[in-house]
């Protein structure tokens, strides 16, 4: 192949995108399907046909090469969202929906360790850990509820997987997206030794798993049946790229170890990258970063920017009517709506522990909002929640410093909250560091593009690719005299606000059920 761009495929939560950049980074082409067809089949599940997902990306990668010659794409990478799981038959089809991350369902039989391991875990103060673990993990679930299905699996593959075989008729995936509840080696970057206690934790059988390869190997090539589906050129190599979370890290430029990588999607999270393994927490390993042989440090806020989604549902009604009548987003009228409230919304507080955890949060874990009065407005709401979740990612940059023992000196955020100037500048302010816009939002896609550029050969070596690929097209620097009211208000109001809520937090669990 000799054309000179790059075609990602980025199905996400909410939709998938077809996306061409060139060896510099720059976009050359992009369509999207917004997916509005998932499946509840019962309160908290969430399921998508595993095929429709691939007709999705097809059909995205058809339209914009409608456009666009595909003579001209030298390689093709994959990207998807994490840990949603699909079982496949030996054709290929998938014997069941895809079991999205954000499924609720939960196992009660569960598979038995051995007194050994359970010993080792008692000893350990991971017990309660490994047991939610079991009860989250789609396999056992369908151990418990689909025994036959389960049993006649081909194989188990996340949505990366699924793609990487309608694209090269292969059962294999990239050791970068394998971030799921399957027996992984986080350390080795392999499925996990014979030995390992996930085998017994988990209802699935080695032979059920899908060939790992490291990120920028080929995977294959566009086989005709997929050529004529999406338009690409039979034979155009599918190369390995990771997760959407890596891809956007990755995307970013937020490689070194002191570049912090802030993702404000609908799960909030704060990333680094290192060459070494070192856990978060204790007992909780670094997923695969989308650079071979890297690992990536996360702490994550799982109702992100889902709480902008939220307030946009409930408080924001006059903003979305506007943006309408303006043909803008409705984010862009809420930085308006909060540009005269000051830096601290005067004391209003919240805590965006909205979903119940592990450890911190815990299982009776909720959101707070605290220290309203009469001077509050839902302007004052919304500068809140930003700077509730703004302390929360703080919280979890000086874990994840202690445990790494290297200083982040700037932040680079990614996601649809880093296209609000006011959020990213009150990350500043709240961080005291300097926090960078990237100079395109499809991060992610892009990240997988670099892997790609790299694994074909276009770029040295990834540190080549982040200098071409990547840059900056907005720093915001923090402002003296806002950073110091941040720092009080942590310090003295927000750090310690878990602590004294979380028996409150255990009462109410007890009275009312919820969360269960």
């Amino acid at each position: 192949m000799s054309g000179d761009l790059l075609l990602s495929i980025d199905l996400g939560t909410q939709s998938v995108r077809a996306l061409l950049f060139d060896r510099q980074g720059r976009l050359h082409g992009r369509v999207q399907q917004v997916f509005t067809d998932y499946q509840r089949e019962q309160p908290g599940w969430m399921t998508h046909d595993g095929e429709a997902f691939w007709q999705a990306a097809a059909g995205c990668c058809r339209r914009l090469l409608a456009e666009h010659p595909a003579g001209r794409v030298a390689g093709v990478s994959v990207t998807t969202q994490r840990g949603s799981i699909v079982p496949m038959a030996a054709d290929g089809r998938c014997l069941a929906p895809a079991v999205i991350w954000l499924d609720q369902r939960r196992a009660t039989q569960l598979p038995r360790l051995s007194p050994l391991w359970r010993a080792a875990f008692r000893m350990a103060g991971v017990s309660r850990t490994i047991e939610t673990l079991q009860r989250d993990a789609e396999v056992n679930w369908w151990a418990e509820h689909q025994p036959d299905m389960l049993r006649g699996a081909h194989k188990l593959m996340l949505v990366s997987g699924l793609l990487h075989q309608r694209l090269t008729g292969r059962f294999a995936d990239s050791v970068g997206s394998q971030v799921a509840y399957l027996p992984f080696d986080y350390k080795r970057h392999a499925w996990s030794g014979s030995a390992d206690w996930k085998w017994q934790a988990l209802a699935v059988q080695r032979e059920q798993l899908p060939e790992l390869l490291p990120v920028g190997a080929r995977l294959g090539e566009v086989t005709p049946p997929a050529a004529a589906l999406t338009g690409l050129l039979a034979g155009t190599p599918v190369i390995a790229a990771a997760a959407d979370k890596a891809c956007e890290i990755l995307g970013s430029g937020a490689l070194a170890p002191h570049i912090g990588a802030l993702s404000y999607g609908t799960t909030a999270t704060l990333n680094q990258t290192l060459p070494r393994y070192v856990e978060p927490e204790p007992f909780v390993p670094p997923y695969p970063a989308a650079v071979r042989g890297h690992y990536s440090l996360e702490m994550q806020i799982a109702r992100g920017f889902w709480l902008v989604s939220w307030f946009k549902q409930q408080f924001g009604h006059p903003e979305r009517e506007s943006a309408q009548v303006l043909g803008v987003a409705p984010e862009q009228l809420f930085d308006e709506l909060i540009a005269d409230i000051p830096p601290g919304s005067l004391g209003l507080t919240l805590l965006p522990t909205w979903s119940p955890g592990i450890r911190h949060p815990g299982p009776e874990a909720k959101g707070a909002v605290i220290g309203f009065g009469e001077a509050h407005t839902r302007a004052h709401l919304y500068r809140a929640i930003l700077e509730g979740l703004a302390y929360g990612l703080r919280e979890g940059a000086e874990r994840l410093q202690r445990r790494s023992g290297v200083k982040f000196t700037a932040l680079h955020a990614s996601g649809g909250g880093a296209q609000s100037d006011a959020c990213l500048q009150l990350t500043a302010d709240v961080f005291r560091l300097p926090v960078a816009r990237p100079h395109t939002h499809e991060t992610s896609g892009l990240g997988a593009s670099m892997d790609c550029a790299v694994g074909l050969g276009l770029h040295a070596n990834m540190e080549a690719a982040v200098a071409e690929m990547t840059r900056v097209a907005r720093w915001f620097e923090p402002r003296p005299e806002a950073a110091d009211r941040y720092d009080r208000l942590y310090a003295q109001v927000y750090r310690p606000m878990y602590g004294r809520l979380q028996p409150l937090f255990e009462r109410i669990r007890a009275i009312t059920g919820y969360p269960g």
